[in-house]
């Protein structure tokens, strides 16, 4: 309530693999992006994350950064100095006009292998790197569902309040609710014990799941549609 600066490390976001199932971080971004206020923003691998930290220690309020157990993708860190993200702003990856699709953290780089295969099926996809689920690029988010008109959201976070939500409400506020939109996230239950690949492919968020659930879920828009 007095907007205090304070930072928010959230570890373990998403799916911990060998740690067991009483600590998947399937619920944090809902109950954080639902606290007014709040920023909650995740990076796609270490460089970005680099940069979050110091956003986060820049930033006037409070804000969060969620990371996974995992080691996050993590190309040569540059020698540069840390830069400021500006708050709420994503970042295109890749251009397609068939479907957008927004992901979150971890999920940007499957998302990215994801496209390359629905591109090999006929499906051009545009990549975002969301980097925040609060607030969210609001202004990205409405010129694609005009130009492309067809959204997925892919989120290591169950659906209920999540990213996907956000980019939901974003449409709704802005007059786009009719907007064909899939959210791929965890299942809305308590995911078992077990190693983090296996249990990514289990819930369809490796790259080869995104891919064959949004090219079934673009084949049930277009026959709707014609």
């Amino acid at each position: 309530m007095q907007n205090l600066h304070v930072v928010f490390c959230l570890d373990r976001a998403g799916l911990v693999g060998e740690d067991g199932a009483p600590q998947h971080g399937a619920f944090d971004v809902t109950f954080m992006r639902m606290i007014p206020g709040v920023v909650v923003m995740q990076p796609k691998n270490g460089e970005e994350l680099r940069d979050m930290m110091w956003t986060a220690v820049s930033h006037s309020g409070p804000i969060s950064v969620r990371y996974p157990r995992t080691t996050i993708p993590e190309d040569a860190i540059p020698s540069r100095e840390p830069r400021l993200i500006p708050i709420g702003a994503s970042e295109q990856l890749r251009a397609g006009g068939d479907v957008a699709i927004l992901a979150l953290g971890t999920m940007v780089l499957p998302s990215l292998a994801a496209a390359e295969g629905l591109e090999r099926e006929g499906v051009k996809a545009t990549v975002v790197n969301a980097r925040f689920a609060a607030p969210v690029d609001e202004h990205v988010i409405v010129g694609l569902a005009k130009s492309v008109g067809r959204l997925i959201t892919v989120e290591e976070n169950v659906p209920m309040g999540g990213f996907g939500s956000a980019v939901h409400e974003c449409l709704d506020r802005n007059g786009l609710s009719a907007t064909p939109l899939l959210r791929i996230a965890l299942p809305e239950t308590f995911v078992a014990h077990g190693k983090r690949d296996e249990l990514l492919e289990q819930v369809g968020l490796d790259a080869p799941g995104i891919a064959r659930r949004a090219l079934e879920w673009l084949r049930i828009v277009q026959r709707q549609y014609q």
